[in-house]
């Protein structure tokens, strides 16, 4: 049941593209990527759970192989990404499922989680981020532009959608770079290169803002419902730091951190680690 298959839905006339394995019955474990990246960041973690569960990885809307409309008919914030999400799950009919959340994944996973606590049935988020000590330095361009969202800030924040900037995500805090294979990232550049994809990621930039001003919300549910939640970090992220992940623990008292010496693409050197980690906590808990 380790093969994968590759899937649309049409999501309210929207095409949510997703990767699929495991067999139809198994404890369901949703993937959400994170920036710039799509569902192709769990080429490596999928065939290693696909044993145990049925395996959900979209691409959010906008990244990937799902639509990309243009912004006069789409509004690329991370509520309406949300949105598109949580109805794909409704569309493909999951019911009850198990998040896991990187990036992008969590603000669009937590948002969800908190509007249908009853469905989740355990979190694990790699490198994503609830808390404002998670948040780095090299966040600081971005919190200009939401500050002052003026053109000279916005046209600031293009260098993070250079080639190179990419490539330096995917082996920053890496200790061997040459085990980072180059399709991942050369991948997330194809999609970025993309005409439109510049000012939609960009819009994007401007709208994390809101995921912070979640923040408290997203905690609220954490320490009501105290879901199953595991932590696996690459603790040399260069934008979320491992205080971030220690943070959970505060109001899930109970939750497992996990740090590896890695960076912030951690599946693109420990996804056999990370699968492990997974299989051993949800074996306890789904």
């Amino acid at each position: 049941m380790t093969a994968i298959k590759y899937r649309s839905a049409n999501v309210d006339g929207f095409k949510i593209f997703y990767r699929e394995a495991g067999a139809a019955d198994a404890p369901v474990l949703l993937l959400l990527h994170g920036f710039p990246s799509a569902g192709h960041m769990f080429r490596d973690l999928i065939p290693l759970l696909a044993d145990r569960f049925r395996i959900v990885a979209p691409d959010l809307p906008g990244f990937g192989q799902s639509d990309m409309p243009a912004r006069n008919n789409f509004t690329y914030t991370f509520d309406h990404i949300a949105d598109v999400i949580d109805r794909f799950t409704e569309v493909i009919g999951l019911k009850r499922f198990a998040i896991y959340v990187f990036d992008y994944g969590a603000p669009t996973g937590f948002r969800i989680a908190a509007k249908h606590p009853d469905r989740i049935t355990a979190i694990i988020s790699q490198n994503g981020n609830a808390y404002e000590e998670g948040l780095s330095e090299g966040w600081n361009p971005i919190r200009a532009y939401w500050q002052e969202p003026s053109q000279a800030n916005r046209d600031a924040l293009r260098a993070f959608l250079a080639p190179e900037t990419t490539r330096w995500q995917y082996t920053h805090g890496v200790a061997d770079e040459a085990s980072v294979s180059p399709d991942g990232l050369s991948l997330d550049n194809f999609y970025l290169a993309r005409p439109g994809a510049d000012e939609i990621q960009l819009d994007l930039f401007g709208d994390y803002k809101s995921n912070i001003a979640l923040y408290p919300a997203f905690q609220n549910y954490f320490r009501t419902h105290k879901p199953p939640f595991l932590a696996v970090w690459g603790k040399n992220d260069p934008f979320f730091l491992p205080p971030g992940a220690e943070a959970f623990k505060r109001d899930m008292p109970d939750a497992v951190v996990s740090f590896f010496d890695t960076g912030h693409f951690a599946l693109e050197t420990h996804a056999t680690e990370i699968a492990a980690a997974m299989r051993e906590f949800l074996a306890r808990h789904i």
